[in-house]
């Protein structure tokens, strides 16, 4: 990875609708290099994917951001598992309070509580810390 794949990582995390020819000029290369270079890093799975960022509160869905601790010998189990999870829209392995952080998002406070639930349920898991999401501020 060069300074201008990390140039286009920081304009496409910056706003990932940003059109090529911007980047392009930007970079002052051609298109066509930085649709190669998005392709690349994409195929590399440097860039994992693109999505909007919702404000649930708005649009009347909850979501949470949920530490689960898990037992070390049930880890990948566990990761597997949350994978499968249409609501968990992201998922990391981290050092500190949390084996494992998500966020989760439901079509309401009792269904994102019921997740939890499962989630507790889960053989290797030790705990679910859930922390509602009450407004996106950046």
């Amino acid at each position: 990875m060069d300074e201008k794949d990390l140039k286009i990582l920081e304009m496409l995390v910056q706003n990932a609708r940003i059109p090529k020819t911007k980047i392009a000029k930007e970079l002052n290369v051609t298109e066509a290099a930085v649709r190669k270079r998005i392709s690349n890093l994409e195929r590399r799975e440097e860039i994992l994917g693109y999505r909007a960022i919702v404000n649930y509160k708005k649009v009347g869905i909850s979501a949470s951001l949920t530490g689960v601790d898990v037992e070390p010998e049930k880890l990948w189990e566990v990761v597997e598992k949350l994978k499968k999870m249409s609501q968990v829209k992201s998922l990391w392995l981290t050092t500190g309070d949390h084996t494992i952080m998500t966020e989760i998002v439901a079509r309401s406070v009792k269904e994102l509580s019921e997740i939890h639930e499962s989630i507790a349920d889960m053989p290797g898991v030790k705990r679910v810390c859930p922390a509602v999401v009450t407004d996106i501020l950046k």
